[in-house]
């Protein structure tokens, strides 16, 4: 699959490019960032990378721009990549209507209701596509959020999150989202909810036990209560007996925005880098 150069930019020594390309899980036109830092980007030397995923009303640009992670990334040798949220201008009005769903708001599942099935199949695209067409056209080898780190564990070596939705099948956002998505058996979203997955992967015995979730919450976040559902996460790990694997920093004062994400970005590089077994330069 061909990918075109959007656009590209010298970023920390490296390289931050935006790539388009024909998606065949969501039938349109996808855009994603790429940084390489200066190793991969001038001597094409493979380095690993870390997928760094956007939450609602996010596109590709937003944790690029206003997280700051290039900058540690490049003295660790580690890539990014940031995909967009969602497909685009896929020729039916509701996919714009509402910031909730639709543009933005892909929540990274497959949909199986009319009319968002054909083109809102972002678990294929993020989960398989895009590394797959990463990894034959860049020099880089992958890491994931949440969900999808859960359904593919023997494919990534470490996760983290800021403020991720955790509990959907009870927030507002899920509860708006997953009925237009997955329809109205709810046995169905459990599938993208962290702690749902968590739950089984646990009880069945197949949840990993050789990485550590790192996850950051600011208590000054709008969201923080009703729909991100941060302590449902907290409580059910320790129901489990996992609550080591979890470690669930409160932030204080810290809201939803990028100034928040951009203050710990660097304890994210820096927990991914360990389970890289990379050193900084």
């Amino acid at each position: 699959m061909t990918l075109t150069v959007v656009s590209s930019s010298k970023h920390f020594g490296g390289k931050l490019t935006k790539y388009s390309h024909p998606s065949t899980a969501t039938q349109c036109d996808m855009v994603f960032n790429v940084f390489l830092p200066k190793i991969a980007a001038e001597d094409n030397v493979k380095v690993p990378v870390l997928y760094c995923l956007g939450g609602l009303t996010s596109t590709e640009d937003n944790f690029a721009i206003k997280a700051g992670a290039a900058m540690r990334a490049s003295q660790y040798g580690l890539a990014l990549v940031f995909p967009d949220t969602s497909p685009r201008n896929v020729g039916f009005p509701e996919a714009g209507v509402d910031q909730e769903v639709g543009y933005s708001a892909g929540f990274y599942l497959n949909a199986t209701q009319t009319p968002w099935d054909k083109n809102f199949k972002m678990y294929d695209y993020i989960a398989k596509e895009l590394p797959s067409l990463v990894a034959a056209n860049l020099p880089i080898g992958g890491h994931g959020a949440m969900s999808i780190f859960l359904k593919n564990q023997e494919s990534y070596k470490s996760v983290s999150a800021f403020a991720p939705i955790l509990h959907p099948s009870v927030s507002h956002w899920g509860l708006h989202a997953f009925p237009k998505y997955l329809g109205e058996d709810r046995s169905t979203w459990k599938e993208y909810d962290t702690i749902e997955l968590i739950k089984h992967y646990a009880s069945e015995g197949k949840l990993r036990k050789d990485v550590t979730f790192l996850i950051d919450q600011g208590t000054g976040d709008v969201f923080y209560k009703d729909r991100l559902n941060t302590m449902d996460l907290v409580h059910a790990v320790k129901d489990l007996g996992i609550e080591d694997q979890f470690v669930v920093r409160h932030q204080d004062g810290y809201d939803h925005g990028y100034f928040f994400i951009s203050t710990f970005v660097n304890d994210h590089i820096d927990h991914h880098a360990k389970y890289l077994g990379l050193s900084l330069n």
